[in-house]
């Protein structure tokens, strides 16, 4: 009879064993599978820069213009390697911003929303801060807003929405997504503009597409673009300048 029964617990243990087992398997191949960044493209794009590009020792990229005129800390988008964000980072530091580029862990904000702790406070000669992400990472951007509105100027969302409530902060908020853009839930996106404050700014770029703000390819579900990557980069700098 204890045999009997020390085999069930046996047998349970080995079940409980191989789901979890199971479970760790699924969660490295789903975390292993991701867009990484067209490093080719990347350096064509930007190998007539002059800003210099650094990294921290958290491991984020650093773009500092001779110049500094405001500073911006940007939230990578979901399952994207951060390094396809060099385009738009040095992009947006030539006309003067200080950028400052998350690298999250297992390329996903959610396991570190709050990765802009501290940051301002290595970088004293700044004094107006703004915060923004592409797509996942604007939403974790505007969630770390809505608890240190006190600590910028505004949002930039980037074929993304904000499911915190910023509507009665006094912040300014712009937010960017392309015309052909598929991987954006439109419908999410109509019900969340509710959270932003009622003088927040909307453009579309026409031709657009959700993954063109950095350079890592084509992306899953995303709608066909009628302009280059490059344009769309370019494009979307000018707007946040018209902030």
């Amino acid at each position: 009879m204890c045999a009997r029964n020390s085999k069930r617990r046996t047998g349970k243990i080995l079940g409980i064993v191989g789901i979890i087992l199971a479970l760790v398997i699924a969660c490295a191949i789903y975390l292993g599978d991701y867009y990484h960044a067209d490093m080719e493209k990347i350096e064509e794009f930007t190998k007539q820069s002059a800003i210099e590009m650094q990294t921290d020792e958290n491991g984020y990229l650093v773009f500092e213009p001779e110049q500094i005129e405001n500073g911006l800390i940007f939230y990578p988008g979901g399952k994207v390697e951060h390094t396809a964000y060099i385009p738009l980072m040095e992009a947006q530091a030539s006309k003067g911003a200080l950028c400052i580029l998350i690298k999250m862990p297992f390329r996903l904000a959610v396991f570190d929303s709050n990765a802009a702790d501290g940051l301002q406070e290595n970088y004293p000669e700044v004094e107006s801060w703004y915060i923004g992400g592409h797509s996942l990472g604007g939403s974790m951007a505007a969630s770390y807003l809505s608890k240190h509105s006190d600590s910028f100027d505004g949002l930039i969302l980037l074929g993304s929405y904000s499911t915190a409530d910023l509507s009665d902060l006094d912040v300014e908020v712009l937010s960017i997504y392309g015309s052909e853009d598929l991987v954006l839930n439109r419908e999410n996106y109509k019900a969340n503009k509710e959270n932003l404050p009622d003088d927040f700014k909307e453009v579309i770029i026409d031709g657009g597409c959700h993954a063109y703000f950095g350079m890592y390819g084509a992306q899953e579900g995303d709608g066909v673009p009628t302009i280059t990557n490059e344009e769309q980069i370019l494009r979307t700098v000018e707007t946040i300048n018209e902030l």
